[in-house]
């Protein structure tokens, strides 16, 4: 009877903690003309908050990006020509804000994060968007999209930030 009745009180406390997440989570959409093919990089915020991210950008537009969740990279997205940008965030900051500009492709895009710092990648031109947490104390967990020789489309998921499930443990 107390093994069920701790069944009972974990499965609840678990779906209150989904329910919790799910009502201060956003996500408000893809920018960009999609085509290409899909990614995402939702499984990876298992292993912790965004702690950097690289970006290739041509010329024109944004080709590839990859984020870093912990100590652990994803997968990378995109052309692996162009430049390589990298950025490492500081221990607590993360990315409160991404703007950008689309046409066809993801010309360009922003990332302010908590600290104030901005990075800017890619080139101004094109439609632009502004994406942002719809609560506080959220910010950006993860990323999609769509990509192919440059990145077609992007969408921000934001929320709020867990302790990690397969973090590796600081030696």
């Amino acid at each position: 009877m107390l093994a069920l009745a701790c069944l009972c009180l974990g499965l609840l406390g678990s779906s209150l903690a989904a329910t919790v997440q799910s009502r201060m989570s956003s996500f408000a959409g893809e920018y960009g003309a999609g085509g290409g093919t899909a990614f995402s990089y939702s499984s990876e915020q298992l292993n912790g908050p965004i702690t950097a991210l690289r970006v290739r950008e041509n010329p024109s537009h944004v080709i590839g990006i990859q984020f870093r969740y912990g100590r652990e990279w994803g997968p990378y997205y995109g052309n692996p020509s162009g430049t390589l940008l990298e950025v490492v965030l500081h221990a607590g900051e993360n990315i409160t804000q991404v703007s950008g500009k689309v046409a066809s492709y993801v010309n360009e895009l922003m990332f302010v994060t908590s600290h104030g710092r901005i990075f800017r990648f890619g080139q101004p031109s094109g439609t632009c968007f502004n994406d942002f947490p719809l609560y506080p104390g959220t910010s950006l967990r993860y990323v999609s999209g769509r990509y192919s020789s440059v990145i077609h489309s992007i969408g921000f998921h934001w929320g709020l930030q867990p302790g990690c499930v397969h973090c590796k443990q600081e030696e």
